[in-house]
């Protein structure tokens, strides 16, 4: 089945001269006939059966991603937890060993340079999981302020190309998972991860995902990801699980009103406007943005982010003007087809006094104006059992 334009990941653009990484499993992704597309740097695969089919799948039983080209940040030593503090805006002092929390990197405005993952291993050791296409800047701009730091010392190191990354989603994915580990992964609550083994094979396993299933994220040495590729995939086939490409991974994450770096959070946006005042601790004390956030709740946001949904045909993507009244109010960030509604949604930043459920607006799609009206996020939740 071909992909829908709705359904692809956007792309960075690729210079030409610079040769596309490819992750440990290109080979395997290859030999079943996964359609390869440049992304972030990388050659990745967005689809193998089609995206529609493994979106569900995702749903209803289980997927299976290669995601080893996300980035990965140490930061050791007695200064690590006061660094990580000062640089992030969630609480790092009160993130416990074994569990990670959401947070990001944003600059003095209080705006997106990257969201991330911190995981608490030890002692004053934490992993920062960075998007793809942010890894260098990323790493430079912590190594900046690293380098300014006047507390106690610690170590930073770019440990990406130490770890390859699957992710394994989907109802059905604790029960795929869990009879090959000497631990219990029913017992690991969502952002809760252990290490051990799965098989004979080491790694980190973390309750977290980025589909809105239940499911678990397994972070591996390099060498062993075609190994636990192929191991997960015969454990799961009697329960459904398939490989899934990137196409199902953005309409997963849609539909789960998930925010996409480059999409919903960038240089011009801030966590209030993003809905993800929950990631930002302001009491904590100073970090880098957070004179800026103050700033803006004391004086309200002037837009916040919407999910719509559009009313009848066409599909909204991302660029398109959001009218209201006749007025253009705004842009689409990210919009697909959905598998699981079977119609077209959205989200865009409008004016807050358009934010609310119900209210209608146009977008404008080649020349015509599709009707939609703002509906509450996410658009899907998983039922809790």
């Amino acid at each position: 089945m071909s992909v829908p334009e709705s359904s692809r990941p956007a792309a960075a653009p690729e210079p030409s001269a610079t040769p596309l990484r490819r992750t440990p499993l290109y080979e395997h992704h290859v030999a079943v006939g996964a359609r390869m597309v440049p992304f972030a740097g990388w050659e990745m695969p967005v689809q193998y059966a089609g995206v529609v089919d493994e979106h569900r799948a995702v749903r209803t039983a289980a997927g299976l991603f290669d995601v080893s080209h996300m980035g990965e940040v140490r930061v050791q030593g007695e200064g690590a937890e006061a660094f990580l503090q000062h640089l992030t805006p969630n609480d790092v002092a009160r993130l416990p060993v074994g569990r990670a929390h959401y947070s990001a990197l944003l600059a003095e405005d209080g705006t997106y340079l990257d969201d991330l993952l911190c995981y608490h291993l030890g002692d004053a050791d934490y992993l920062l999981v960075i998007n793809a296409a942010n890894v260098e800047a990323d790493y430079r701009w912590i190594a900046e302020h690293a380098a300014r730091w006047q507390g106690a010392a610690f170590e930073l190191e770019n440990v990406s190309d130490d770890y390859a990354l699957l992710a394994l989603q989907g109802p059905r994915a604790l029960e795929i998972l869990d009879p090959l580990m000497r631990a219990d992964c029913g017992e690991l609550r969502y952002y809760g991860f252990l290490q051990g083994k799965v098989g004979e094979i080491p790694a980190l396993v973390s309750r977290t995902g980025y589909t809105g299933e239940d499911g678990f994220e397994l972070y591996v040495a390099p060498e062993h990801a075609a190994g636990l590729w192929e191991l997960l995939l015969e454990e799961g086939r009697e329960e459904g699980l398939v490989p899934a490409g990137l196409g199902a991974r953005d309409t997963l994450r849609l539909e789960a009103g998930m925010a996409l770096y480059g999409h919903e959070l960038d240089r011009t946006t801030t966590p209030w406007e993003a809905d993800l005042a929950w990631a930002v601790k302001p009491d904590k004390g100073d970090f880098l943005g957070r004179a800026a956030l103050l700033r803006q709740r004391e004086q309200g946001i002037d837009r916040r982010l919407v999910g719509f949904e559009v009313e009848g045909r066409g599909i909204a993507r991302e660029g398109h003007p959001v009218l209201a009244g006749g007025e253009t109010v705004g842009k689409v960030t990210s919009g697909t087809w959905s598998p699981t509604f079977e119609k077209a949604l959205g989200m865009a930043y409008v004016p807050v006094a358009l934010a609310e459920p119900g209210t209608a607006l146009e977008i404008e799609v080649r020349g015509r104006r599709l009707p939609a009206r703002v509906v509450p996020l996410p658009f899907y939740k998983r039922a809790r059992t």
